[in-house]
């Protein structure tokens, strides 16, 4: 019998709930937050829809136009165009979903408040208090796939999965079948 390694086994959970997931509403909420990586700082871009359901989830090294762009084109194309993203004063943030916006016909409503991302400020501790404790992560790669598999629990947790009737624990074992 063999056994799969957790770094094995997490994409393979996420992909699993993907196709399971409930779709998210088209406001979004987006913000990064700092993960410590072998000693220095890295991005992880977060977005939650009006109702605080996760929406998308990307760990970055830098924080600038190309790394926000690659972000929200992975988040529309998993799970549709909002029609409106809030974000805070950050000018990377703008000029990529000015970019997004010159190529569509419909533009995305983007607002610039950083109150209004409070939701998405809050819902950081949850993954904060999760990485704390690990003190960093020794690898990037390592780092990419254990956040993914904290926000993979994050999101079950959250109900986001259909059939969520059963609990968290019920549901992480049915991605597993």
């Amino acid at each position: 019998m063999k056994f799969l390694r957790p770094t094995h086994l997490l994409p393979i959970l996420e992909k699993a709930f993907c196709r399971r997931k409930r779709p998210v509403g088209k406001s979004w909420r987006v913000d990064e937050t700092y993960i410590k990586i072998k000693g220095k700082w890295k991005y992880l871009y977060r977005a939650l829809d009006k109702a605080g359901q996760t929406v998308d989830f990307l760990l970055r090294a830098h924080r600038d136009k190309a790394a926000a762009q690659r972000y929200f084109e992975k988040s529309i194309d998993q799970n549709g165009e909002p029609e409106t993203i809030t974000i805070d004063k950050s000018a990377s943030n703008l000029t990529a979903l000015e970019a997004l916006n010159a190529q569509r016909d419909t533009p995305i409503r983007i607002r610039q408040n950083k109150y209004l991302n409070n939701i998405i400020e809050q819902d950081h501790r949850a993954i904060k208090r999760r990485t704390r404790p690990m003190l960093g992560f020794k690898t990037f790669r390592c780092a990419r796939i254990l956040l993914g598999g904290i926000e993979l629990m994050h999101m079950i947790k959250k109900g986001q999965m259909k059939g969520s009737s059963q609990t968290p624990a019920e549901q992480f074992y049915s991605l597993a079948k």
